[in-house]
């Protein structure tokens, strides 16, 4: 497969810049796999297609304001990070001209913070020492900003429209975004039909949003991002596949949270560990039997995921169809149920 095949014209006029005022306000493309048919909804209505006993399963993590301006300690240049991952005060970085960064390079971030390179990797990540005085989170609650994507180019006023409502675990350097659909009025509908809705963590990073540059898309690297399943969720995930029960997974990341564990284990189990699956067309699903997920990027690792859950042909008759009814693209836009 090559990654011109999953490429696929959107105007620019249909990415999202925007949240709806509403959070289920969006559309709702909603797909049968199977039988390859598509309708059109809004995602208030997505108890609809749901039943009684089916398995909902979303990820709590949440994003970090890991946007952050240093200064050179040395000549002042400006450089640009993006938190990926936190241990301690060892933080791997995302950096803007990484070029210019190299071992030993000392960052000025304010007066409680500045950072030192210790380690270069490739695709511009560096790991650096944070040497700071309070708390690191705390500091960084001050001085960073939410790290919205590149295609999105009006600011954002309330910062919590870039997080889940059911946001808890910190450690995201972006939002798992099929989740920012959902409203507590919509979990009540949900609970009342007895849909069980349980949590798992994956704390988003460069394995989610790396954009694949070799046109053979084997060769991508998926980078490692952690996730944790506890005991509770892992004993209710494994009854609902013992009674044939739909696992509907939250987002790209829910999905590729379950099936890397049951890639590794033939059951569920408490797990703290890290994910790189790499999902494309030809994968056997092993865990869920649905997906909730937004319209994603030409020749991302996650369309390619979408058309592995269902046919890439379907796949981009689904998204010319989205584009001829104007529908919203990316992070802040609308939503397709795949079952």
């Amino acid at each position: 497969m090559k990654l011109t095949d999953f490429d696929y014209y959107l105007p620019e006029k249909l990415i999202a810049q925007t949240p709806l005022e509403k959070r289920d306000a969006s559309r709702l493309m909603v797909i049968d796999r199977e039988k390859q048919t598509y309708k059109h909804d809004t995602f208030e209505n997505i108890v609809n297609y749901l039943k009684e006993g089916d398995v909902l399963v979303r990820n709590n993590t949440k994003v970090m304001p890991s946007r952050i301006y240093a200064q050179k300690a040395i000549t002042g240049a400006h450089v640009e990070l993006l938190i990926l991952k936190i241990e301690n005060d060892i933080v791997k970085c995302l950096v803007g001209n990484a070029r210019t960064v190299k071992v030993g390079t000392e960052l000025l971030i304010s007066d409680k913070l500045k950072a030192i390179c210790l380690e270069k990797q490739e695709d511009g990540i560096r790991v650096f020492k944070f040497i700071f005085v309070g708390i690191l989170l705390e500091i960084l609650a001050e001085v960073g900003t939410m790290p919205l994507p590149p295609y999105i180019h009006k600011s954002l006023k309330d910062q919590n429209r870039y997080q889940t409502i059911y946001a808890k675990e910190l450690g995201s350097a972006a939002a798992p975004t099929a989740g920012l659909h959902f409203t507590d009025t919509l979990f009540q509908k949900l609970k009342e039909k007895g849909i069980i809705v349980v949590d798992i963590t994956l704390h988003v990073g460069l394995g989610t949003f790396k954009s694949v540059k070799d046109d053979n898309i084997l060769n991508h690297h998926m980078h490692s991002e952690a996730y944790y399943i506890a005991q509770d969720t892992a004993d209710i995930l494994n009854k609902a596949i013992e009674d044939k029960r739909r696992i509907i997974a939250v987002g790209t990341t829910s999905c590729r949270t379950l099936e890397t564990e049951l890639n590794k284990n033939t059951t569920f189990k408490e797990i703290s560990d890290n994910s790189e699956i790499f999902i494309y067309p030809g994968y056997q699903f092993k865990a869920i039997n649905g997906l909730i997920t937004n319209f994603h990027l030409p020749k991302s690792t996650l369309i390619m995921l979408v058309s592995a859950f269902t046919n890439l042909d379907f796949i981009k008759e689904c998204y010319q169809e989205a584009i001829k009814e104007n529908y919203r693209f990316f992070s802040f836009g609308d939503a397709m149920l795949i079952l």
